[in-house]
């Protein structure tokens, strides 16, 4: 694989705020969902784990719960219409597990750029999965145990143009003079 190809994609890859309401197809998804468990983790324990939420109804109930935990009006949507949701949680006796769960988000970012789809992370998921409604929603998935919401990563179809890459900012790159 070229390095280009990467740097490409972590360069120009950004938040996406609207979406088409089609699904995008299967196999692109599970491309998204394998780069995402390829993610460094601390000592090797891949203790991250990614839920996929394609199903509307589940979707809204997710997306109503963020929007109220985040004090919105009740006409707003937090995913931005996006049709798929990827929810990255860790078990929370993992001492690492936002980090671990923080590169899985940045990998999954990554690969819809570098797929063709459109993604943005969405906070929120820690209280969300603290509710015993999602609790549930997670033990009906096959997750035992305890687990932390590190983000959820909407995905879809951009609704309008890529955005632009905004210059960067000066003096955050601090290199070795001597």
């Amino acid at each position: 694989m070229s390095e280009n190809i990467v740097l490409e994609a972590m360069k120009n890859r950004r938040s996406i705020r609207k979406f088409q309401s089609a699904l995008p197809p299967e196999d692109l998804i599970r491309q998204v969902m394998e780069a995402g468990s390829y993610a460094a983790s601390s000592m090797g324990r891949q203790s991250a784990v990614i839920v996929e939420v394609k199903d509307r109804a589940v979707r809204d109930r997710l997306s109503e719960v963020n929007r109220a935990i985040g004090g919105w009006d009740a006409s707003f949507d937090p995913f931005y219409g996006a049709p798929v949701c990827l929810i990255v949680l860790a078990p929370k006796a993992e001492a690492n597990r936002v980090y671990d769960g923080s590169l899985v988000m940045g990998n999954l970012m990554l690969a819809a750029y570098a797929v063709g789809l459109a993604s943005c992370w969405i906070h929120r998921a820690k209280e969300t999965f603290e509710k015993p409604e999602w609790k549930e929603f997670l033990k009906k998935r096959g997750l035992k145990g305890e687990y932390e919401g590190i983000g959820i990563c909407i995905l879809g179809f951009a609704e309008g143009d890529h955005p632009a890459v905004p210059p960067r900012k000066p003096n955050r790159i601090f290199t070795d003079k001597a």
